[in-house]
């Protein structure tokens, strides 16, 4: 194995691979698609299988970064007014529980804070 690749356990067979090449996707690490109660029980998922790679995820994450990965974070977002999401996937869930309702992701239908989507890196270019 070369020097700079990296062996990972893994079933069925251990996972090797060079961290250079790599990234760490996460994707929608959400309280809404992991909470009970929230959009993605509603949907009929089992969350406690999804809550199972909390506890875990810091130390891969701090593991990835000391490797020097690339680390990827993705989360679903709608405009506040849901105008940018499909029908489709507005429709979908229990009818007592729709996506922009009240529930663990959005406990306060008060007031909405601004959050950026984007973050530049130290130093990265503004578009």
């Amino acid at each position: 194995m070369p020097a700079d690749q990296l062996t990972v356990p893994a079933d069925p067979s251990p996972f090797r691979f060079e961290p250079a090449d790599t990234a760490l996707v996460i994707i929608d690490m959400q309280r809404d698609f992991v909470e009970p109660g929230g959009f993605g029980e509603t949907l009929g998922h089992d969350v406690t299988l999804l809550r199972a790679v909390i506890a875990p995820l810091p130390q891969v994450l701090a593991a990835s970064r000391a490797a020097g990965m690339a680390v990827i974070h993705t989360r679903e977002g709608h405009r506040p007014d849901l105008t940018d999401c499909p029908p489709a996937k507005l429709n979908r869930g229990n009818p007592t529980l729709r996506i922009g309702d009240t529930g663990p992701q959005r406990p306060d239908p008060g007031p909405r804070r601004i959050r950026p989507r984007h973050h530049r890196r130290a130093g990265a270019a503004r578009r």
